[in-house]
Parts: C-alpha cells; structure tokens; sequence
C-alpha cells in the first residue's frame, strides 16, 4: 500500500493555508475605489490652522504659475484661452476634492494639445468639448473596472519615447507665433507643418522674434536668481510692459497680443480679449462646431469622437498617474490610482458642462506646488480659485499679453518634455531592444500621432518582454550528484526542474522537452519550485504533456508549488488526473517514487526501468 505523500486537497497544507476567503483575497484589486481618498486621509491625520495657511499660500504661487499655462494651452490647443481657465477652474476644483492624491494639481496639460488640436481644427470647440466629456465617461469606466494599477506598468521607454515626441510637436507648433510668421492655417501633420513654416520664414516679425527672445530669457535666468517668485509671472509681466511702453511710444512697433487675436460679444457689443465671467453652466452639444453654429448630439457625432476621445482618456490615465507618482516621491506620500482615475473622469465630465475640456494632472505645477509647501488637496483647490477671482478682476489685462510670450511659455514647456539629457542617457546605457521601443514610440509620436507611437511601443514592448521571459523559461534535468538530491534517484525514474513562468511565451518550449524525452521512463518527477506563474497556455501545455505521458504509462509527480500556481492547478482540475500526484516537498515526491518503482519492480518491470533510465542519462551527460 503507497503511503499519502500526495496532496489531499481536504487536508492539505495548502487549503489549510490558503482558505478560499484568502484566495479571494489574492485576486482583489490591491487598492480600493475611495472618492474623496486624499482629503480624507489629510483631514484624519489631523488638519491645522497652520496646514491651512500654508496650503492657501502653494495654490495662491501654483495658480500665478497656472494662469498663462492655462490660456496658452487653450490657444495651442485651438480655442479662445478663457476656455483654458475655464478647465483649470471646474475639473482643477473638482479632482482635487474627489482624488487620491493629496498633491496632484489637474487643468490643461501640454501633453494633450497633440490630440485636441485636430480636433479644435475639425469639430470647434463644441467637438473639443464633447470629446473631453467621453473620454470623462471612459476614464470613469477605468476607475470602476480598477485598472490604475495597470497604468504604473507602462514600460518608461515608450512614456519617455511618446513624451519627448509631443514635445517636439509642441514647440513645431508654437514657432508661428515666436518668430510672428504669416501662416494662414497650420496643417494637420507634423511634415507638412514643417514645410509650411519653412516657406513662412520671409515673414518674421521681428518684433513678436525679440519680444518671445525677451521673455524665454527671464523665464530662463529667473529660477537661477530665485524660486520664491514665479518665473513666469516676471517674464510675461516684464514683456506685456515692455510692449504697452515701447508701442507708446513707437507706434510702428506692434505685436500680437491675447487682446488683438481674441474677441467675444456680449449684446451684440465687440470687446477685445476674454470675458470677465466665470465659467457658466452650459450644455456642450451648444457650443459652436467648425462653421459657427451649434454641433448638436448625435450617434454619429458621438461615433466620429469615440476614437479621439478614447485617446484623451489613455493620455489622461496615463500622465495623471505618472505625475501621482512623482507626487508621492517628492512628498513622501501615496496616492490610490483608482481614486486618482475617478476624479480625473468626473472632472472631465463636469468640466465640459461649464466651457471645460480635456484635464489631466500636470506634472509641473503639481511640482511647484509641493515645492511651495502643499500639504493636502486644498491647496489644488486654492489654485482654482485663485484662477476664478483672476478672470473676474484681472481679465482686461489679460488682454495685453503677448502671443509671442505665451508661445515662448510653451516653448520652454515642450523642452522639459523631452528630458533630452535622460533621453540620450537611455539612448546611451540601455539595451538594444529598450533603445528600439524608445526611438521607435518617439518616432512614430512626433510623425503620425501618440495614439499609433504608444500602440505600437506597447505591443513592441510586450514582445520583447515576453521573448526575455521564454529565454528564461527551460526544463533541464536533474543528475545524481545534483544538490536537491539527497538520495539517488529510482532507476526508472527521471528528476526534471521546470524554473521561470509558464505563460504563453514559454509554456510550449518548456513542455516539449517532456515530450520528446519524459515518455521513455515510467515516472517524471517535474520539480517547480522556480515556476512563480501559470497561465492558462501553461496549463493547456502541461494538461497536452499529462495527456501524452498516461499514453506512454508514465507516472508524473508535481511538486515545488507555489501559492498561484496551486491556484490555478486546483482550478484547472489538474489535482484530479489520475498518472499525477501532486507532493509537499521534493523529498515526499522521492520517497512516493521509490514506492512506485517498488511497486513495480514486482510486477517485471524493473529490468526494462533500469535500462531505459540509464540511456536518458547516458543522452544528457
């Protein structure tokens, strides 16, 4: 009679350890979705007078840093640049009271003018904004479906790679306005914007060239002199006077300002620049498409923006958590991604409904804020309205901005974005294959769009990984003399270790071995104590090697497995076949073997055990 060395699923040491409220556990999303995560955990922590104060003074610097950000993002994004104050307004006010990061300041970011301004270009604004509210609606459906944690998984390659690329993007289009070109109407692709500019550069305007010379200097050197003040509060101060004195004064010097190229009407009565109204509730099917008039709703509207607003939301997930992140290393703090997601999504569905568009959290000015003090989401709040009494009171002097200020604003934006120094450190110290996904993501960013250059850098990616993890992936077997055996082995039976994941890279490359030798002896110990994984290929895999071993009557003993892949194994039935036993510990799944060629030593099967045993070995030496 063969002792129990088997695992007796009702007795087991494993369903002992692992009950199925434990299992349970394994598969539950890590992080819970909590609205309101971030203030919660601020306010339980104890919420003082002294945190209060300091938090009004980082959103007062991080909203002086917002203002123009948000005006030149709206104008590069193609639309009139309250609508950008608008966004940081409502989606700034709203995901930073339902977020999951206590630090995170959301609005316009330079990321998504890539997306939004073919959009802008084809739809108007009520497109723009329509868009935003889908991608609002999906980025929602992320946080339910609890995927943040799926976001952190993006390899760096292809978020450095498709960063830098709408970098590039970004200051190609922001040239117009710096060197003053006469260029009627930026194509839609980066080559022939090129071109466009190229045949545009007789028409530089050399005073719009030394006034955005003027302010990229300041916002330059400031920093280098002192971080107290904001940088671009001095640099788009010091250019608005320099053109409203020099003009004065000069009057044949003229520059493009906010107040020159934007108007709105109110009774009929033309004023230059944006309104002095806060953002108003609205519906956003009313806002004006391409010709003027109203987009209205419908399927096929809904149908044509699905895709692009699908974009808005994967750039939105995807930057927001990246500047969470960031957030947490700067501020020694954590941030719950579904969270994060959730308010990113109910931001960008409320926003639309007061002139808003797409928001996502900024990496820059969530940096200036903790930099300045924040300590819980208030200060994201204080920045909103800060922007709201801005455009209430200051917005007849918005008007004397130059365009060529704000254009150098975002030209200096675009360069941080491509982080050229850690662009070429990766392209100096990585492997081939990161530096392919790098140049390849970037590429294909800057010449067609970030929605092809992370598709194509992500499948790229999980290749190249899944090629990694097969090469790791092998079944060598064991010798006599090898130290996981204390003991030599049964003449008929052969010791195989299975170490790296089996998952659908590898499982078949791994189980073909078996075929090809196992069948010739008449019990396979398969140890896979190196094997932290299994995936359904890998279960099909070895249920094909299982089935094709019974046919040849050899035994299979499993042992070395780990808490997923007992899982799985359990789930799959595999505990049940009749030719495997499933052991503790290789030293049970040694004596159960000995037992079993005892047992059949008897029976006259020694003699052709031994010689069969002795030839495999022979083979592998």
């Amino acid at each position: 009679m063969l002792k129990n060395y088997y695992l007796d699923d009702s007795k087991s040491e494993y369903s002992k350890e692992y009950s199925q409220t434990e299992i349970k556990e394994v598969q539950k999303p890590l992080d819970n979705l909590k609205p309101a995560y971030a203030i919660k955990e601020a306010f339980a922590e104890g919420y003082t007078l002294s945190k209060l104060r300091v938090d009004i003074l980082a959103g007062l610097v991080v909203g002086i840093v917002a203002l123009p950000l948000a005006m030149a993002l709206a104008i590069a994004s193609g639309v009139p640049p309250q609508y950008g104050i608008y966004t940081a307004i409502v989606s700034g006010a709203v995901v930073a009271l339902l977020g999951g990061s206590r630090t995170q300041v959301s609005g316009p970011t330079a990321a998504f003018v890539v997306i939004l301004t073919p959009i802008a270009v084809k739809y108007g604004l009520g497109g723009l904004v329509l868009a935003s509210l889908i991608a609002g609606i999906i980025l929602v459906t992320f946080s339910l479906a609890k995927i943040g944690k799926f976001i952190e998984y993006i390899p760096s390659t292809v978020t450095t790679g498709f960063t830098a690329g709408i970098g590039v993007v970004i200051a190609v289009l922001q040239l117009k306005d710096f060197l003053g070109l006469s260029v009627k109407k930026m194509p839609e692709h980066f080559l022939d914007r090129v071109v466009v500019l190229l045949a545009a550069l007789p028409s530089i305007h050399w005073q719009d060239l030394s006034i955005g010379i003027l302010t990229l200097t300041i916002l330059i050197i400031w920093p280098k002199i002192t971080s107290k003040i904001p940088s671009p509060l001095i640099a788009l101060s010091i250019a608005a006077i320099a053109v409203f004195v020099i003009s004065k004064y000069y009057p044949e010097f003229s520059v493009v300002t906010i107040g020159s190229r934007f108007s709105y009407t109110i009774n009929g009565i033309e004023y230059a620049g944006i309104p002095k109204t806060p953002p108003l509730p609205l519906l956003p099917w009313t806002l004006p498409g391409p010709d003027g008039q109203a987009i209205g709703l419908s399927f096929q509207l809904i149908r044509e923006l699905l895709p692009s607003a699908f974009a808005i939301a994967i750039l939105g997930a995807i930057e927001s958590l990246l500047s969470a992140v960031v957030a947490d290393g700067m501020s020694e703090t954590k941030h719950n991604p579904d969270s994060e997601l959730f308010a990113q999504g109910i931001g960008n569905i409320i926003g639309p409904f007061f002139g808003g568009f797409a928001a996502t959290g900024a990496i820059a000015r969530t940096a200036t804020n903790i930099r300045s003090g924040a300590r819980s989401p208030i200060a994201s709040l204080t920045h909103a309205i800060f922007l709201l009494l801005a455009i209430l009171l200051l917005a007849p002097l918005v008007s004397y901005l130059p365009m060529a200020s704000l254009a150098a604003l975002l030209l200096l934006v675009a360069w941080n974005m491509c982080e050229a120094k850690h662009f070429l450190h990766i392209l100096k110290v990585a492997p081939r294959s990161d530096i392919l996904v790098l140049v390849i993501c970037f590429l294909l960013t800057v010449f067609f769009d970030m929605v092809i250059g992370v598709t194509v850098g992500l499948v790229l990616s999980s290749m190249l990984f899944m090629h990694s993890m097969a090469i790791t992936s092998n079944v060598k077997i064991i010798k006599q003399k090898n130290l996981l055996l204390s003991e030599p082995l049964p003449t008929d039976t052969i010791l195989y270790e299975i170490s790296g994941p089996l998952f659908f890279g590898a499982a078949q490359k791994a189980m073909s071995t078996l075929n090809s030798i196992g069948k010739s002896a008449k019990t396979v110990i398969l140890y896979i104590g190196s094997v932290q994984m299994i995936d359904a290929t890998g279960i099909i895999s070895l249920e094909s090697t299982l089935a094709f071993l019974k046919k040849h009557n050899v035994h299979v003993i499993l042992t070395g497995v780990g808490r997923q892949p007992w899982f799985v194994l359990k789930k799959a039935g595999l505990a049940n076949q009749k030719n495997l036993t499933i052991c503790k510990s290789l030293k049970h799944a040694l004596e159960y073997a000995r037992e079993l060629s005892a047992k059949k030593t008897t029976s006259g099967n020694y003699q052709e055990g031994k010689r069969v045993s002795q030839k495999l070995l022979s083979k592998t030496q």
